[in-house]
């Protein structure tokens, strides 16, 4: 149970450090990952709001907050990494479909950023299948729910 509890909060820290962190440091040091590329299709590669910053801190947390958990760097830094790039795959996908950073895609918002580090903790830790799920599910459900708070308060963007 508390390994559950331990990699909700790493899921909570991979996505929601950088969104401080892009709140904090306003446009300073926002490189966009795609270097402002475009597909075939004429779109953005991921968009704007996907920055090096962003992967950075997002990981350099979860790597930190590992350590602290006894989870092991290693474990973090990889953890925090599949967040992100979970949620790089989704920014990809949703422009491929023509929509637009700030357009709402539920689940795919937030499933992809939860699913491939749990697929990866199931693999790493003595952790039930099942279990893998119900947390990338439970992270998943709970972004749609505290997002639009967070949106009130000033901390996110976009309220999804």
């Amino acid at each position: 149970m508390l390994l559950s509890l331990e990699l909700f909060v790493l899921l909570v820290l991979a996505n929601g450090v950088p969104v401080v962190v892009a709140r904090l440091f306003q446009h300073r040091g926002n490189w966009p990952v795609d270097a402002g590329l475009t597909w075939g299709d004429g779109r953005p590669l991921l968009g704007p709001s996907k920055t090096w910053r962003g992967i950075a801190s997002g990981t350099l947390s979860c790597m930190l907050l590992a350590v602290w958990f006894e989870l092991g760097w290693l474990f973090g830094t990889l953890f925090g990494a599949l967040s992100l790039l979970g949620d790089l795959l989704s920014s990809f996908i949703k422009r491929r479909a023509g929509l637009e950073s700030s357009d709402r895609a539920v689940w795919l918002d937030q499933l992809p950023e939860a699913a491939l580090p749990m697929l990866m903790a199931w693999l790493w830790f003595p952790l039930p299948l099942w279990e893998a799920a119900a947390i990338a599910v439970l992270f998943a459900l709970s972004n749609m729910l505290f997002s639009p708070l967070l949106y009130r308060l000033g901390i996110r963007k976009q309220p999804h």
